[in-house]
């Protein structure tokens, strides 16, 4: 059974969301995890994409789009197919995936935004109803 983290953020800019992202990615890339970056639509994964270039000036996490390189230790997908990936799963989108049951560990990321905590709030109770192992992490700063 995957084990679902969720990172509730300090901050109410649904951009906050793509940056912990990054810095999450880069972390799980480092430690040897393949990543799967759930994306909501195209705009979403563009944004994505150029963050993961700049965000950081010494780091660089190589990725690619899912479809362009299903085999990439990165991947930023849309979708219902995130190909061979099943270490970690990212979920950007506001609702839970119907392939997140095949991943090792979930994340989803949490900003004070209404809409997004209520999607949240969907998704800990689609987990919780499912047996998922749960855990929340409260950060204080970004």
């Amino acid at each position: 059974m995957s084990k679902v983290d969720f990172y509730i953020l300090p901050s109410p800019a649904p951009a906050a969301r793509l940056d912990f992202a990054c810095k999450l990615c880069e972390k799980a890339w480092r430690l040897g995890h393949r990543v799967y970056l759930h994306c909501s639509d195209a705009a979403q994964r563009d944004e994505l994409d150029a963050r993961l270039w700049a965000f950081k000036g010494e780091a660089f996490v190589p990725h690619s789009a899912a479809e362009d390189d299903p085999e990439t230790a990165v991947a930023l997908g849309l979708g219902d197919d995130p190909g061979s990936h099943h270490d970690l799963l990212v979920n950007l989108d506001l609702k839970v995936p119907a392939f997140a049951g095949r991943f090792a560990r979930i994340a989803e990321i949490v900003v004070e935004e209404p809409a997004i905590r209520a999607a949240a709030r969907d998704s800990f109770r689609f987990y919780r109803e499912q047996g998922y192992a749960l855990q929340d992490h409260r950060l204080q700063r970004l």
